[in-house]
């Protein structure tokens, strides 16, 4: 191999990897790249960006997190950990993590919209999200870093067993285990799975956002993430 660059190099400077929409209360982030929306430097510092954007825009009431494609995202872009040299890909790490803390504990409502495969960091990106919503046949969900030969970062040995508890999350670590949304949605790694008819029909209502009532804001945050 080559000689190495610092992670903060990697990829096209003028590329954004985060897009941001608002839609009525909601702010739209889009992950996309290429790699199945595999996550780098860049990408994570537009998350960082958006999330700020967000926090400190009045009129968003909740963020939804989805993929670009048929994708949500694969994790850790592979070409730029094999490029980068160890100390920059310590600072990346140590960025990625910093990025879903601010993501985690931003005081609006934060919904991953999980459209494809969402395993490794991907994973993690939607463990520090409150809720979950997954297109059926959306892909597999997990944490299978161990059959790399390397653990799971950026806290994801952390949030995944704070949701279904230490034993679920080490046997799941352990066996390099992933799940379909529907065994994903019965070990409460998701709150709720959406099918390609239910999908169809609540995209028809709820692509363009209505303003939200109060005592109806959860529930149509949530029929909004479904319609990805």
């Amino acid at each position: 191999m080559g000689d190495r660059i610092r992670a903060d190099q990697f990829g096209d400077p003028e590329k954004r990897r985060v897009t941001y929409e608002r839609r009525g209360p909601v702010a739209l982030l889009t992950l996309t790249d290429e790699g199945l929306n595999g996550y780098t430097y860049r990408m994570f510092r537009d998350l960082d960006a958006c999330i700020l954007d967000a926090r400190f825009d009045p009129a968003v009431q909740a963020i939804v997190i989805t993929g670009d494609g048929e994708h949500f995202c694969a994790g850790a872009n592979i070409k730029m950990l094999e490029a980068a040299d160890a100390t920059s890909k310590y600072y990346f790490c140590l960025h990625a993590n910093e990025t879903l803390s601010r993501l985690e504990q931003t005081p609006k409502l934060v919904v991953a919209a999980i459209n494809g495969h969402c395993v490794g960091g991907g994973f993690v990106i939607a463990l520090a999200c409150d809720l979950r919503v997954a297109r059926r046949a959306g892909g597999q969900l997990g944490l299978p870093e161990v059959n790399l030969g390397v653990l799971p970062g950026t806290g994801g040995t952390q949030r995944l067993a704070r949701l279904v508890g230490g034993a679920k999350a080490m046997e799941m670590m352990l066996a390099g285990q992933t799940l379909d949304t529907d065994a994903a949605l019965a070990a409460g790694l998701i709150s709720r799975v959406v099918g390609e008819v239910e999908q169809r029909e609540i995209k028809g209502k709820t692509r363009a956002v209505p303003a939200m009532a109060r005592e109806a804001f959860v529930d149509e945050v949530m029929d909004y993430a479904a319609s990805f």
